[in-house]
């Protein structure tokens, strides 16, 4: 039994992996600038599939640009958070993407509301497939 309150109980880790060397390895993306102009509080970071798959245009797209289709996914991010229920931590979203010249496709993405990275624990949000949580 843990006697000392500032002990984890699963003990002493040995390695973490922080946010600040995920975006500096190119793991996540941090788009909170975008995010604030939607009127998100918190700072908020795409993984690197979400941001190379749906904000990335993809050769032969016409009529797109990366900084339309990053503002539909923090743009729907902001809907979803004013929709959820308050302590809610996991929050679906969707947006349609075009990804070739056909129609729109309806993507599912979910966010997560964390510790801003390792030793900080304010508020952040990241934006992941669902498969990679």
């Amino acid at each position: 039994m843990n006697t000392n309150q500032n002990e984890s109980p699963f003990g002493e880790i040995i390695y973490a992996y922080t946010r600040a060397q995920a975006i500096a390895d190119g793991v996540q993306v941090d788009v909170s600038r975008v995010a604030i102009e939607a009127g998100i509080q918190f700072p908020v970071f795409l993984t690197r599939r979400v941001f190379d798959t749906y904000v990335t245009v993809p050769p032969n797209v016409n009529g797109q640009d990366e900084a339309g289709r990053l503002w539909d996914v923090v743009w729907m991010l902001s809907f979803a958070i004013l929709k959820a229920k308050q302590g809610q931590n996991r929050l679906p979203f969707a947006l349609y993407v075009r990804n070739d010249d056909r129609a729109p496709q309806l993507v599912k993405l979910i966010a997560i509301c964390g510790a801003l990275d390792a030793g900080d624990p304010r508020p952040a949000i990241t934006v992941m497939l669902p498969d990679e949580n």
